[in-house]
């Protein structure tokens, strides 16, 4: 994934309306009308938001007679997973650390109140 994408993906999940829209549709594709059904704005705020999710790549919109029903893609969602995945780690590694510590700590008592310095 390029910065760029990366960029634009975290700037459409930025919103709650936006998350919220990615949300409904995981349960399946729907339409802009049945899209800005729960929340108190307009259709065309609504198409707004969902212009920013096209643009990311996060959603598409087919084409079903009349209807255009928007569909969630989840491939930006997966590199930007996999881009976090790496912080996932680089944590899970400083937590491990940290608990080899208070495991020798608590292993060896009467090293517990030394300092680096070793001034006690």
């Amino acid at each position: 994934m390029t910065p760029w994408h990366l960029d634009v993906t975290f700037a459409a999940l930025a919103d709650p309306t936006r998350r919220a829209i990615l949300a409904r549709l995981m349960v399946g594709e729907a339409s802009v009308m049945e899209l800005a059904e729960p929340f108190a704005m307009s259709q065309p705020s609504i198409s707004k938001h969902l212009k920013v999710l096209e643009g990311a790549g996060l959603i598409s919109r087919g084409r079903d007679k009349q209807r255009r029903p928007c569909r969630l893609e989840a491939k930006p969602l997966a590199e930007a997973n996999e881009w976090l995945e790496g912080y996932r780690r680089f944590w899970e590694n400083r937590f491990e650390a940290l608990d080899a510590l208070l495991d020798e700590l608590q292993a060896n008592p009467a090293t517990a109140g030394r300092g680096k310095r070793g001034d006690h």
